[in-house]
């Protein structure tokens, strides 16, 4: 077996589609030695058929963020499947219409503490669910989406993203003593099943095209999934709390461009 993850197990959230940059880590992590272990929630029949699309076999675990008991249960559940685990991918993000789209102002907190549950804390809940099977030299990666602004249509789903990377700022201290990592990708606008649900989309689309100095491809989730499989490897042993931005150096010049 070679590769960058050659024996790793992983396992990995969020693939929904073939165009989920979860599905594009899971594909790239077994192309690169390691075994990968799918969560999904919901139509599991659409996560089996998309997980046949895998280079290999990869079982899939019901897991609903949100539930104690799914979460209670996860590490005895991945347990059939492999021996322990050496990285977690966070690729989960949710937030009712009303929190999208320029409804700022008028979203009800039931609607926003749905959207903080499932996209922010779930990355705490998570990583306490899988720590039981997780050594030194451990990592979990999340994706966020540059949060250090405030960003058209996007709303309580970007406060959320916020709070996503101070929570993995957070998990950094506290799991640093446990020798495990904890940081986070920021990829630039992607044509994901989540994108489709952000009325307006189409902005940060036309924002991307016009200034990121690298250019950027709406449909390539790769260069994101390859960022996620470095911080999941041993080549960054001593980087915590990180955040990577995958956005083809958008972040950098922004409008100024």
């Amino acid at each position: 077996m070679s590769g960058l993850l050659a024996g790793k197990r992983l396992l990995v959230t969020g693939v929904i589609t073939d165009a989920s940059i979860a599905f594009s880590v899971a594909k790239l992590a077994q192309e690169n030695g390691a075994q990968v272990v799918l969560t999904g929630y919901g139509r599991l029949s659409l996560v089996e058929r998309i997980a046949r699309r895998l280079p290999e076999p990869a079982p899939i675990i019901e897991l609903d963020v949100t539930d104690p008991v799914h979460l209670d249960g996860l590490a005895e559940k991945v347990r059939e499947h492999v021996d322990g685990l050496d990285g977690v991918v966070h690729s989960i993000g949710f937030a009712p219409k009303s929190c999208l789209g320029g409804g700022f102002l008028d979203a009800p907190w039931e609607d926003v503490a749905t959207a903080l549950h499932v996209s922010t804390y779930s990355y705490k809940s998570l990583a306490m669910a899988a720590l039981p099977l997780m050594s030194p030299g451990g990592a979990v990666v999340g994706l966020t989406f540059d949060a250090t602004q405030a960003w058209p249509v996007y709303d309580w789903m970007g406060v959320a993203k916020a709070g996503l990377e101070s929570t993995s700022r957070y998990l950094a201290m506290h799991l640093g003593e446990r020798g495990i990592r904890s940081n986070l990708v920021a990829a630039g606008p992607l044509r994901t099943m989540a994108a489709k649900s952000i009325p307006g989309f189409e902005k940060f689309e036309a924002a991307w095209a016009e200034q990121a100095p690298l250019k950027w491809s709406l449909t390539d989730q790769e260069p994101a999934a390859r960022a996620c499989l470095a911080l999941l490897s041993d080549w960054f042993p001593a980087t915590t709390g990180e955040i990577v931005h995958v956005d083809g150096g958008y972040h950098a010049v922004g409008a100024s461009r």
